[in-house]
Order: C-alpha cells, then structure tokens, then sequence
C-alpha cells in the first residue's frame, strides 16, 4: 500500500487482497496517515486490488464515518468490474463517489472544499 498527500486529499493506492486478512491492517495504517497528513478528503486508488470481499467495504464505511466526521469526502478510482459489482450491490455508492482517473477525482474532491 502506497499513501500520496495532494493537498489536502490523502490518496491511498491499495493492492492485492482486500479481504478479513489484510483490512485490520489497511485500517490502521490508512487511519494513522490520515491523521498524520491532516488530510481532509481520501482517494483509493482499486488499479492493484485483484480481490475484494464485504470485509472491504465495512473498511471503507468505517473510514467514511471518520472523514465524515471532519466534513471530508471519499472518492474511489480505478475499480474493476468485480470489485464495483460487489461495491453496487453494498449500495457504498450513494456515499461515495467513483472516478475514472486520479485526476478527475483530486478536481472533483477540490471543487467541494
């Protein structure tokens, strides 16, 4: 996992598999660079994510909550077909929304600061 600070948006580029093994850890260190960046808004980049299951999206529902919490926004790029066919039917889509490139979602994310 790679984190990019870009302005106030933490960009977080998730890989491999998303699922009850890895999201304690995707947890905790997406949230201690979150608060270390004071960041206000988060961006995942899906490009490496290869599988995901619904432990995924309680993931990025708890880190909606947080960055609800500090009036930021969460955006998703890059999602593969499976991934956004499981993240569809969790209805995650009325919360956040989905980009097709990093930089359509930093410009869109800086438009409601």
């Amino acid at each position: 996992m790679e984190f990019i600070m870009v302005e106030r948006t933490l960009v977080v580029v998730l890989e491999g598999e998303i699922d009850h093994h890895t999201c304690v850890e995707i947890r905790r260190e997406v949230d201690r660079e979150y608060q270390k960046n004071r960041a206000k808004d988060l961006l995942f980049d899906f490009e490496k994510v290869n599988f995901m299951d619904s432990s995924g999206i309680g993931m990025l529902m708890g880190r909606y909550r947080s960055v609800a919490i500090c009036g930021g926004s969460i955006g998703l790029y890059n999602v593969s077909r499976e991934a956004g066919r499981i993240l569809s039917m969790s209805g995650i889509y009325k919360l956040m929304k989905t980009y097709n490139s990093k930089q359509e979602a930093l410009e869109a994310l800086a438009a409601f600061a």
